[in-house]
């Protein structure tokens, strides 16, 4: 690995990342859900900030950048182009296939429409990094807001079709909240069980349940698993469209 990643709290339940290039001292933020622990964690680590790569343009997730940018002014905000338009102080823009760069690492723009319309996610190759923002959690999704819902799991198709190595940072700590959904929809799953009990002592003891890896997510997380025989018997919808069952089960998470 040639990253350093470094993740805080934010808000009541939000994650900071930064994202750090020892070989040029390049840093980039993924989102900025709030200034003051943004530039903390920059204080803190001996950083200059020189990007801030938004995964989409909610204001959990963008609200603090002006801040930050009075910081560093000369720190790059990069945007989804689509959601360009509802960012602050936006530099440049990227879609799907774009490299983001931070000095010299490399981030692939995959879009991942659902939670917003032009919601995006970076993932770092060489370092097998993927930063989700709202569009995957552990062992959950993001509400999907604004487009259909086969529109959303063609995006968490796209995350699920990378490598199962790779390290997830998510938006959000919901995992505990989203272990006991997912207990209802594969109350059996031995390997969701024993996890859901790591998550509950993690949190008891004030850890982050975060970064999660996509094997993991792929084993226990019932929106990546909408194909799965088990999970489809369990809602009794053998043999349905994946993407029908992937609605299924966003909606019972919507009421749960």
């Amino acid at each position: 690995m040639t990253a350093e990643v470094y993740q805080f709290p934010c808000l009541t339940d939000n994650f900071g990342v930064l994202v750090h290039d020892p070989a040029t001292g390049a840093t980039a933020a993924i989102d900025v859900p709030e200034a003051a622990p943004v530039l903390k964690a920059l204080e803190e680590r001996g950083w200059t900030l020189t990007d801030i790569l938004v995964t989409h343009r909610h204001g959990d997730h963008v609200q603090g950048i002006p801040e930050v940018k009075q910081r560093f002014p000369k720190a790059r905000v990069i945007a989804p182009a689509g959601e360009a338009d509802r960012v602050p102080l936006v530099d440049a823009t990227v879609k799907e296939g774009d490299i983001a760069r931070v000095g010299s690492l490399q981030a692939r723009v995959i879009e991942t429409p659902g939670h917003t319309i032009g919601h995006i996610v970076y993932f770092f190759e060489a370092d097998k990094l993927l930063f989700a923002g709202d569009t995957l959690f552990s062992i959950g999704c993001g509400r999907v807001n604004e487009a259909p819902m086969a529109v959303m799991w063609d995006s968490l198709l796209k995350i699920a079709a990378l490598p199962e190595d790779t390290a997830v940072y998510c938006g959000h700590e919901y995992t505990l909240a989203n272990a006991k959904f997912a207990l209802t929809i594969e109350p059996g799953n031995a390997r969701l069980i024993a996890h859901a009990k790591q998550v509950e002592d993690l949190r008891a003891n004030g850890a982050a349940s975060l970064p999660t890896t996509l094997g993991l997510e792929l084993a226990i997380n019932p929106f990546l698993r909408a194909e799965r025989p088990e999970v489809q018997a369990q809602l009794g919808m053998i043999g349905a469209n994946p993407a029908d069952v992937f609605a299924e089960i966003r909606e019972r998470k919507n009421r749960f």
